[in-house]
């Protein structure tokens, strides 16, 4: 095999034939996972000048018309407060997300999409599914429902381990 299919198979190119087989699968789903990651946040930026992170948090507030309190929506995106803030102002100032007193505790903040950051992430959610099944076209339904099967079985796996373990 030559250094450029290696390249081109990403992290699934370090694998060899003589290692484990859950060693050579872990690879091939990081493969696939970051190959997926990169098309989207080129498709993002090049058609709507958003970064993946920017989808993502417009994405949960998308999913909570309430709105979340910033502690929330940090614990969801899996980032610090200081990121969350960060994105929260720039998107403020943009006119996407405003900021409120939390209904239940006014010491609180709470961030909610305008209806413009509605209408806009609307639109890039929607273009955004459109990649997501171009990239699973060669895939049948069947082999989209057996895969979708069986990365459900192996996170069950994942949980009892993890859970066993603590």
């Amino acid at each position: 095999m030559t250094q450029a299919h290696l390249n081109a198979l990403g992290h699934e190119g370090r694998a060899q034939p003589q290692d484990h087989q859950a060693v050579r699968l872990w690879l091939r789903l990081l493969s696939a996972t970051m190959e997926i990651e990169a098309d989207i946040r080129k498709q993002l930026r090049s058609e709507f000048g958003v970064t993946l992170p920017r989808f993502d948090y417009l994405a949960q507030l998308h999913r909570h018309p309430e709105g979340l309190r910033m502690n929330a929506l940090s614990k969801r995106l899996m980032v610090t407060g200081g990121n969350v803030t960060g994105l929260t102002t720039e998107l403020e100032k943009e006119g996407w997300v405003q900021r409120q007193p939390d209904a239940q505790d006014r010491r609180a903040t709470t961030i909610a999409l305008t209806p413009l950051g509605k209408t806009n992430f609307e639109t890039m959610a929607l273009a955004h599914e459109a990649w997501i099944t171009e990239l699973f076209s060669g895939l049948n339904t069947a082999d989209k429902t057996q895969l979708h099967s069986l990365l459900g079985k192996a996170r069950t796996q994942f949980s009892k381990l993890k859970n066993e373990s603590l």
